[in-house]
């Protein structure tokens, strides 16, 4: 896998831990964010034929879908982690898909044919390049003229109800001072900070839209606790066994605190992001 030095870090996490437990817990991902999905799919508007390619594809949800909208199209996912990649793959394979395929790649540099593709979509797993104006360059010349990108990508800290509720108690959410639009999370949290690297990219046409939705973190308090216990271990390894008591206990209020009829939910806010390349351009 061909990854730029700017995204080695990313590489290694995606393709390591980080990416196995993601791959573990993949389904129960899938629905933290299921309240976005019919709005993404919606600005996605995969048409029967069309080209498609998915940006950090993860375990491969929105490919699957984009597949099934395509029909007899193209669909090609992309992403970093092998472990992800493997769900994504076998989940393609149990629903019958045969016009899906997914490579493992850095999309900052990874070698599209040239204007293939209709649609470039990801949902929540484009803020992470570590030169995200040559990666969506790159992406761009993926793109067919008059083609189009959709993208889902997390609002600031202060708008993510989510984010204070695990992280904040844990002491490791972002402050006043942190730098969002370093590549992580947030990199893509502000509406300037989105248009000013696409449109330094070549695309076009570019809009910023809010949507706010709820995020589902488990059924009960037990069982978001077990999850965000694994997800947030690397928070607790370096604390001593009253300082993770102590920690574990202010999660475990909050988790309690956000409880309702339909499990762990807290409030969250997102950007759906589209953009288009224009029909007759010089890239």
């Amino acid at each position: 896998m061909d990854v730029h030095e700017s995204n080695r870090m990313q590489a290694e996490s995606w393709d390591g831990p980080g990416g196995a437990y993601w791959a573990v817990h993949a389904d129960r991902f899938d629905r933290a964010v299921a309240g976005y999905q019919e709005r993404f799919e919606e600005a996605a508007a995969v048409r029967r034929g069309e080209r498609v390619l998915d940006v950090g594809c993860g375990g491969g949800l929105t490919t699957r879908w984009a597949a099934r909208a395509s029909v007899d199209g193209e669909v090609l996912g992309i992403d970093l982690s092998s472990r992800l990649l493997e769900v994504a793959e076998r989940r393609a394979k149990e629903e019958g898909l045969d016009n899906v395929g997914f490579v493992q790649g850095d999309a900052q540099v990874h070698p599209f044919e040239r204007e293939h593709v209709d649609v470039v979509i990801s949902r929540t797993g484009s803020m992470f390049f570590g030169d995200p104006v040559a990666a969506f360059a790159n992406l761009l010349s993926a793109t067919r003229p008059g083609g189009r990108m959709v993208l889902l990508t997390w609002q600031g800290p202060d708008r993510n109800e989510w984010i204070r509720g695990t992280l904040g108690v844990l002491g490791a959410a972002p402050g006043p001072t942190a730098d969002l639009d370093a590549p992580g999370m947030f990199a893509l949290s502000r509406p300037a900070r989105i248009r000013e690297v696409l449109e330094a990219a070549g695309w076009a046409a570019v809009e910023v839209d809010s949507v706010e939705r709820t995020e589902w973190f488990g059924e009960d308090v037990n069982d978001a606790m077990e999850f965000l216990r694994g997800l947030f271990a690397w928070l607790l390894e370096g604390l001593s066994t009253d300082e993770r008591e102590a920690a574990e206990a202010r999660l475990r209020e909050s988790l309690r605190a956000h409880t309702g009829p339909n499990g762990v939910e807290f409030g969250s806010a997102a950007w759906l992001v589209t953009g288009r390349r224009e029909a007759h351009d010089e890239h």
